[in-house]
Formats: C-alpha cells, sequence, structure tokens
C-alpha cells in the first residue's frame, strides 16, 4: 500500500506535526505500506489560489502543468491523509485552495451526463486527521458537522472515495497532562496496523 500524507499547518512546533510524526512513526512499523510520502503544503510553497482568464481556463486545470506532479502523487498513492486543523468549522484555505484544485474535472471526476459525475479515484482511501480548539462534539451540535460533511460527502463521494475515517480531536488547547498522548498513541496504532 502506498500512503501519501498531506500536512496543512504552517508550524512545525504544532499538535499537528506531533500527530504527522505519530502516522510517519507507525506507517514505518507497518509490514502492509511499502512507501510512505509526505506533502507539506507549506513547506512546499503551495499556492492555494485559483487563477481563471482567457489564458487560464477553468476546465482545462485538470492538466495544468504546474500541478503536474501533485496529480501524480494522488494517483499513485492507494491511501491519502490529510493532517490539519480546523480553524472556523473548516480545514485552512491552504488545504481547500489544494482541494480546489487538485481534484479538478477530467482529473478526479468526469461528468457524464446523468445525475451525478463518474469518480475516477475509486478504489483509493482517506483519513482525516484534524485538532480543534473546542470540544469535540462542538462540530455535530453547533455546526451539523459540516466539516464531515464538507469532506466526505461534498468532495471524496463526488470522486468515488467511499472509504473515509475521521480522528476529530478537540480541547487541543488544554494542557491537561497525558491528554495528547493517548491521542497521538491512538494515531500511532492505527498506522500501525492499518491494511488498507
Amino acid at each position: 500500500m502506498n500512503v501519501l500524507v498531506i500536512y496543512t499547518h504552517p508550524n512545525h512546533q504544532s499538535l499537528n506535526y506531533a500527530f504527522l510524526q505519530k502516522v510517519l512513526q507507525g506507517g514505518s512499523e507497518n509490514r502492509h505500506i511499502a512507501e510512505l510520502q509526505v506533502l507539506d503544503l507549506y513547506e512546499a510553497g503551495f499556492d492555494p489560489v485559483l487563477v481563471f482568464n482567457e489564458r487560464k481556463r477553468r476546465r482545462d486545470m485538470h492538466a495544468d502543468p504546474r500541478l503536474a506532479a501533485y496529480r501524480e502523487q494522488l494517483l499513485w498513492a492507494d491511501k491519502i491523509v490529510f493532517v490539519y486543523p480546523i480553524w472556523w468549522g473548516r480545514p485552512p484555505a491552504m488545504l481547500l485552495g489544494y482541494i480546489d484544485q487538485m481534484f479538478a474535472s477530467g482529473f478526479a471526476y468526469k461528468d457524464t451526463g446523468g445525475l451525478l459525475p463518474e469518480g475516477l479515484l475509486k478504489g483509493k482511501s482517506v483519513v482525516c486527521i484534524s485538532t480543534m480548539q473546542g470540544p469535540t462534539l462542538y462540530p455535530l451540535f453547533w455546526l451539523n458537522n459540516a466539516h464531515k460533511v464538507l469532506m466526505k460527502r461534498a468532495l471524496f463521494r463526488y470522486v468515488g472515495i467511499t472509504n473515509v475515517k475521521f480522528f476529530e480531536f478537540g480541547n487541543m488547547e488544554s494542557r491537561t497532562k497525558g491528554k495528547h498522548a493517548a491521542k497521538l498513541n491512538k494515531i500511532y496504532r492505527y498506522f500501525k496496523t492499518v491494511a488498507r
């Protein structure tokens, strides 16, 4: 299994970075994982800004040569792992800009004239690891789970990915001793044993 980890946090001293390290640690000990690559969107200098004009049309985005290496990564991966914070009830703008550009028509899906398009990324699986300052259940009760709806239904199902797992960790600014260690260990254990 090839695993692509898309890390989206500007600070390498953050808890998100600690979660990334646990993904890498567990993955390196997992016999089912052949290779694991990390795409740090901030470190890579990914440009999240969409530009469309008379020379650059949205319908041609799937063939943008500037994004070719990123498309190759997504095609290579059997499992795509996203590690990111929840800010204002949604992933960071950097990650949303990546999604806007990478999950384009002609690459991630194609219109067939039917009610729904044909997803072109079938057979892949996704894991979303997200952190937030507020309580873990805050998105469910106050935002009607908008984050999960956005990621699972509006994005992944649309492009043919149905195997999606979420790890959502709340109260991450709490300084309670041992609280973060248990969450980090949960991610380590998952990636040490996951087989698909």
